[in-house]
């Protein structure tokens, strides 16, 4: 009976101790390409579908972004994450926005209509 109970301690020590040696270890470096096209997939969702509406926080009908001036896409994220402009989904994403990670979606998105 002491056997098993000293096994099962052990086990339970070995996976709790795994587990925090796991969770000390840096994150992976991130890949700048991919994160770039990520936030790229995160505006086409809304902002790529023609004639879309949101019903959130009311209905209104979602404006394309492709070919809108660079400058007005990063003052309108600035804005967002500034909170002067109110609606909450930009605004949140926004808020994960870096001033570079603005820029590239502007010069993307500010490019001849896709």
């Amino acid at each position: 009976m002491a056997l098993r109970f000293l096994k099962a301690s052990l086990g339970a020590a070995l996976i709790l101790g795994a587990q925090a040696a796991l969770a000390q270890q840096p994150a992976p470096a991130g890949d700048a390409e991919l994160a770039h096209r990520n936030k790229t997939a995160m505006c086409i969702g809304c902002h790529g579908i023609p004639g879309y509406k949101t019903a959130f926080p009311e209905v209104y009908h979602v404006p394309k972004i492709a070919g809108q001036q660079p400058a007005y896409i990063v003052n309108a994220l600035k804005a967002y994450k500034a909170g002067e402009r109110s609606h909450p989904s930009m605004r949140g994403i926004a808020a994960s926005l870096s001033d570079e990670d603005m820029a590239k979606l502007a010069e993307y998105y500010g490019a001849p209509a896709k």
